[in-house]
């Protein structure tokens, strides 16, 4: 298991794209960790491009990267025309960043796919996971599709299975998230912290509450007043949204741990009928963008060291609850950086593509 390598998922290999050119791209924070991993992904998923522009902050401006043989240079982001002829842009920037430059980005008619929380809950921005809820990329009044959360993206493919059996009535999650989930910078804390503490020395702790390597922290985001965390609320808000259930009962733990990337849940929910194990699982079987890992007396089950880099999202222990007739556990693993953030974007503009959409 340890030598299977990265599976490519072709999430759109079963469509047509029905375009009659290629595209357009830009990529907005490009330097980043998931600005890197659009990089990546646009080319392992051979997503049709003609012409690709980066854009970076003022400190970004300049550096140089290769996409398919080709060097590009980061471009400033300002408020001018750069985004004319873009057909499509993926903006991993931050909240305040997309906000800002929302109508520089898509006043030309770029389509512009958000990978940040500042467009998620408004009325007219559809928040979409393309597995679960596809269609609702075309009505984008504002030019805008938010990405939804990593969290909540993985958890909507692995209960849409479930939901099409039985209308799931409760969801409790505990989370278990990777540095990944903070960032590059993140990511190299947590390396430094664990070289750091191996020579004797004190750890660093800049990205974190507290030392994250050797610990679990019970916090991601900032609290709010009812005692939940922005992470976790956006787990119950988005979740009602994706799925078109707003009275589905949503309750999230979220923990950051020690982990360089891949996010792992404990999933617990209720449907209105019970539905039994072998259901359960030749649905998810079944499910889109989802691999079932699922034999316990073998030792196998989804673990983040081998979903780190892998683009479907992973299913294992699923088992009755054993205080609810109706109620089901699962654990669900998946790469917060591809199918949490960069790939899902991506397949946002696949299905739109595969579905006729044209600018």
């Amino acid at each position: 298991m340890v030598s299977e390598p990265p599976k490519i998922y072709k999430f759109a290999e079963k469509f047509t794209i029905h375009t009659e050119k290629t595209m357009n791209v830009a990529i907005v924070g490009a330097s980043g960790a998931v600005g890197q991993e659009f990089l990546r992904v646009l080319d392992e998923q051979n997503f049709p491009i003609d012409e690709l522009t980066l854009f970076g902050s003022s400190r970004s401006a300049g550096r140089k990267y290769t996409f398919r043989g080709k060097e590009y240079t980061v471009k400033e982001l300002c408020h001018n025309d750069d985004f004319k002829g873009i057909d499509i842009a993926f903006v991993s920037a931050g909240g305040s960043t997309s906000i800002e430059f929302a109508e520089t980005i898509t006043k030309h008619g770029a389509l512009m796919i958000d990978n940040s929380s500042a467009f998620r809950m408004d009325k007219d921005v559809p928040l979409v996971v393309p597995e679960v809820n596809g269609d609702d990329a075309f009505n984008a009044p504002r030019g805008i599709i938010a990405n939804p959360n990593c969290t909540t993206i993985q958890m909507v493919v692995a209960l849409k299975p479930i939901n099409d059996l039985s209308k799931i009535c409760k969801v409790h999650v505990a989370t278990y998230q990777a540095a990944s989930g903070a960032g590059a910078a993140a990511m190299d804390e947590l390396v430094e912290q664990y070289a750091q503490l191996g020579r004797g020395e004190e750890a660093t702790v800049n990205k974190f509450a507290y030392q994250l390597a050797y610990n679990l922290i019970p916090h991601v985001d900032v609290f709010t007043d009812n005692g939940y965390t922005k992470e976790e609320m956006k787990m119950f808000n988005e979740t009602k949204k994706i799925m078109h259930e707003p009275d589905l009962d949503v309750s999230a733990m979220c923990v950051r741990v020690p982990v360089m990337r891949a996010h792992s849940e404990a999933i617990w929910i209720e449907t209105e009928r019970p539905v039994s194990v072998d259901e359960a699982r030749k649905a998810f079987e079944n499910g889109e963008g989802i691999v079932v890992v699922d034999a316990p007396a073998e030792k196998k089950y989804p673990m983040p060291l081998f979903v780190a880099g892998k683009d479907p999202v992973f299913v294992g222990r699923i088992r009755k609850d054993l205080c609810n007739d109706c109620g089901l556990s699962f654990w669900v693993v998946g790469d917060q950086i591809k199918k949490g953030a960069a790939l899902n974007a991506v397949q946002i503009a696949q299905y739109m593509l595969s579905h006729g959409w044209k600018k």
